[in-house]
């Protein structure tokens, strides 16, 4: 974990310390790893440097805010005589970190089904259909995390920035510093930054980079946020200097698909999007404009490590979301069917339970059947095929009886 200085004499309420309390289990992970018994010593690796600084460590023990940026964050806010600074970062800092995901339409549409069913369990209490939504949806309101878009205005974007500029500053400084560690022949000319914020990605690749980057393109849809940037990079005023030459600031991604970029940051930037398709189609084209390297960074909690391990698989295993079409079909041949074309065709998912599989048959005679198929009562083989079996497939079976597949329940014919 990195850690950042430089505004702890303005704010106390976001401050990253190391310390030797921060991780009760480090003991219980300390395990010996199955298969690893003895150090590389292939090559002369550690040279005359210390065991403590050998190659693999890579840590970013402390790193210090740029004093210009933490001079011009401090001139902003006493400029802007909000009360309570310390108060609001300190609430905006824990919603931003226990923030979640939003519920999917389609998950939000399983609990509502979900919901139906357990509450037509008892159906003296749900007679009429209007109460029955009533009360799905009232209990949906109730369990459903209730996720909502955030605006930043003015005054918003300044407490986003006493809460957020030197944690951002330092996880970037992180990545940036891994970078340089495992490819230090790498120099950068070309940076754009979606949902740059504050601009705390621009310091950071200029403290790296700053000899070769020539261009910075920010890229924020809150017209609020470009001006704090801005102004950051000005000393506080508008019409100042900039610190670091060359940064451009829009609200758009560029349009042309031939502009890339050495290095492409997205930076707590997923999180804000309303849905899974909307991440998926912006990972995809972050990934086009980048030429060399594309750096996503979220909060260290469980969202923000699934959302950059959904990531992750897009990138590099090329995941792309499956569409599902449902569809009937009919192929109509002249003369007499092959015994092996007489096999009943399965016709919904097959529901694999233990020991004993569901397959629901549309058998040559037109007639359909609700097949429960075991290896004690059907043999291996046809168990084994089942189990593999999808829908639409042939199941390899001689026109399936009653005396051959056993009925489900709900199918079994009443007892006298």
């Amino acid at each position: 974990m990195a850690t950042a200085r430089g505004l702890r004499h303005l704010l106390t309420c976001s401050r990253w310390r190391r310390g030797r309390g921060e991780a009760p289990q480090s003991r219980a992970l300390a395990a010996v790893v199955p298969g690893v018994s003895q150090v590389d010593n292939n090559s002369d690796f550690l040279g005359k440097r210390p065991h403590r600084r050998h190659p693999g460590v890579l840590q970013l023990p402390c790193v210090e805010v740029p004093p210009a940026l933490a001079a011009a964050a401090q001139f902003l806010l006493l400029e802007s005589s909000m009360p309570n600074v310390e108060k609001q970062a300190q609430a905006l800092a824990n919603y931003l970190w226990s923030r979640r995901l939003p519920v999917e339409p389609e998950e939000l549409q399983r609990r509502a089904v979900h919901l139906e069913e357990k509450f037509l369990e008892n159906p003296d209490l749900f007679q009429v259909e209007e109460k029955l939504r009533e009360a799905v949806l009232r209990t949906l309101r109730k369990t459903t995390y209730h996720w909502q878009e955030l605006s930043y205005n003015e005054s918003l974007s300044l407490v986003y920035m006493a809460a957020r500029l030197d944690g951002g500053f330092a996880a970037v400084s992180r990545a940036f510093h891994e970078i340089r560690a495992r490819v230090p022949e790498f120099q950068p000319q070309t940076l754009m930054d979606f949902g740059s914020g504050t601009g705390s990605v621009t310091w950071a690749a200029h403290s790296a980079w700053g000899q070769s980057l020539r261009e910075y393109v920010c890229v924020d849809s809150s017209a609020a946020m470009l001006v704090l940037a801005e102004k950051l990079l000005k000393g506080g005023s508008e019409s100042g200097e900039p610190y670091v030459p060359g940064v451009f600031f829009r609200q758009f991604l560029p349009v042309s698909p031939k502009v890339q970029f050495d290095v492409v940051v997205s930076a707590f930037s997923l999180s804000e999007l309303p849905s899974k398709a909307d991440r998926t189609e912006l990972v995809q084209t972050l990934w086009r404009k980048t030429s060399h390297f594309l750096i996503l960074v979220e909060s260290g909690t469980k969202a923000g490590h699934c959302l950059l391990m959904d990531a992750r698989d897009l990138v590099l295993k090329n995941k792309k979301k499956q569409k599902e079409e449902k569809f009937s079909m009919v192929i109509l041949a002249r003369g007499s069917p092959e015994e092996a074309d007489r096999w009943p065709r399965i016709t919904q998912p097959v529901l694999k339970r233990p020991r004993h599989v569901h397959c629901h048959l549309c058998c040559p005679d037109g007639h359909m059947q609700h097949a429960v198929i075991t290896a004690r009562q059907h043999g291996r083989d046809l168990y084994r095929c089942a189990r593999v079996s999808s829908w639409g497939d042939l199941l390899p079976v001689i026109t399936p009886s009653e005396s051959e597949l056993p009925l489900s329940p709900a199918e079994e014919p009443p007892r006298s």
